[in-house]
């Protein structure tokens, strides 16, 4: 019986695990759509958004990397480093990619390690226009950062390094509270300077 019981839950396991779709193991952007900004796979393995120079701002939506299919609710991994100063972030539910800000959310990466004072929704970890992190969980430049971000519904979950610095629903914010539920994931390019990168990206739908 206990052999029985070992290998269900064996199979219970894998089955759970298949769940889980890679959206970059290192090699390829296959599951992304081509975007306009200088995205590259770099030889440790690791993806680089590399701005050229002239290219700025965080508007230059089109130079965004973009899934190629559209998540509702959902449970992404993923890790990110980010130089001194950097600034980038991971916009979830992006219904228009002309405007991934008006139509989409986004969880803050940041360079906020010298932040004084009360943290606001734009520090690193917050989301915008939402929510402000428990925690200022900002590393030296070069640090690897560990994520996992869960929505459903209107609740939001992040996970940063192992610790909960977000647990809220935001179903009554004015500035979020009625938007799409259902969008492409995007990770911000926000211009020259900002060479932030990215490893082990996958995500696993909540049904």
């Amino acid at each position: 019986m206990k052999v029985i019981c070992t290998v269900i839950l064996l199979v219970l396991s894998l089955q759970s695990e298949d769940k889980w779709l890679v959206l970059f193991d290192g090699t390829d952007l296959n599951q992304w759509q081509k975007s306009t900004g200088n995205w590259q796979v770099d030889k440790n393995e690791t993806l680089l958004i590399q701005p050229r120079k002239g290219e700025s701002g965080w508007e230059r939506y089109s130079s965004y990397l973009y899934t190629k299919k559209q998540f509702s609710d959902f449970t992404i991994e993923f890790e990110y480093s980010y130089p001194k100063g950097g600034n980038s972030g991971l916009y979830f539910r992006v219904a228009d990619m002309k405007d991934a800000t008006k139509s989409g959310m986004e969880v803050q990466i940041l360079d906020s390690l010298n932040k004084k004072g009360k943290l606001s929704h734009h520090d690193h970890g917050g989301v915008i226009k939402t929510v402000a992190p428990s925690k200022n969980m900002s590393k030296p430049a070069g640090y690897w950062f560990k994520a996992q971000l869960s929505l459903k519904g209107r609740h939001i979950l992040y996970i940063l390094d192992g610790e909960k610095i977000i647990d809220h629903d935001f179903s009554k914010n004015p500035n979020t509270g009625k938007k799409p539920l259902k969008g492409y994931i995007a990770l911000q390019d926000h211009g020259y300077g900002n060479d932030v990168r990215f490893r082990n990206i996958r995500i696993k739908e909540i049904k």
